[in-house]
This record gives C-alpha cells, sequence and structure tokens, in this order.
C-alpha cells in the first residue's frame, strides 16, 4: 500500500466521523435552557430589590404543615402569587393566589400536590411595598 492511498483512506474515515457528529448532535433533542435570559436578566433589579426588601422589613413568611395543609403566615396583610415549582419536571409546577386573611394566613391544600421537593416562589405586595421570596420544602 503507498502514501495515497492511506491519506485518502484516513481524510474519509475523518471526514465520515465529522458527518457522523454532525447527524448525532441535528438529531439530539434541543437544550431546555431558559428561552426569557435576557430579559430575565433585564429584570434582576427588581427582583433583587423585592427580596432585599423581605430582609429589610423582617417579612418572612412562615410556612408550617398542618396534617394535609400547608398554612403560610405573613407579617403584615398580602396579595400577590405562589408558585410551587418541581425541579423534576416543569409540568406538574402550580400557582396560587395569595390572599390573607384577618390573621395575615394562608391555607393551601396538599392533595393537589405530588410528594417531594418543591420549591416555593412568592411574589406579594404589602401596604404598596413589592416583595418576593424563595424556600424550598419537602412535601410527604
Amino acid at each position: 500500500m503507498n502514501w495515497g492511498k492511506s491519506i485518502i483512506a484516513g481524510m474519509a474515515t475523518f471526514m465520515l466521523f465529522i458527518i457522523g457528529m454532525g447527524v448525532y448532535m441535528v438529531s439530539r433533542p434541543t437544550d431546555d435552557y431558559d428561552k426569557q435570559y435576557y430579559e430575565k436578566g433585564l429584570a434582576f433589579d427588581k427582583e433583587y430589590t423585592r427580596e432585599k426588601q423581605v430582609v429589610t422589613d423582617k417579612a418572612q413568611p412562615l410556612i408550617s404543615f398542618a396534617g394535609k395543609e400547608m398554612v403560610v403566615k405573613f407579617t403584615e396583610p398580602a396579595d400577590g402569587v405562589l408558585k410551587f415549582k418541581r425541579s423534576s419536571d416543569r409540568h406538574m409546577d402550580k400557582t396560587f393566589t395569595i390572599e390573607s386573611n384577618a390573621d395575615n394566613t394562608m391555607r393551601i391544600p396538599l392533595a393537589q400536590l405530588a410528594a417531594g421537593q418543591w420549591l416555593l416562589h412568592f411574589e406579594w405586595v404589602s401596604h404598596q411595598k413589592a416583595y418576593q421570596y424563595e424556600q424550598e420544602v419537602y412535601l410527604q
């Protein structure tokens, strides 16, 4: 075998490798990246201010469990949104409206939520101040 045939065989092998890798990369499912990354980056200052406001006003909600309910107690009357986010499956995410009652508490039935780890994402307004808070919980 002479050098010419070896070079052609090497180039053909390399080209087949590159074509195979190209087909493999195109056939893979798309990455599950955050498509709102840029917009969230622009809104980061607002989120940071709301998170800092929780610390400044000591407005961290107290979370407790009573039977098949989760009880959330706020320091002041609150209106907003509570999102249950499941890291393993975003299709299981649930959203609840925050409307605290006379004693600044909110009750959430846990029967419709699967057991496991959840990220609670609170966004609420109290006395014209915006707050944002996150906490992980494990439901059984």
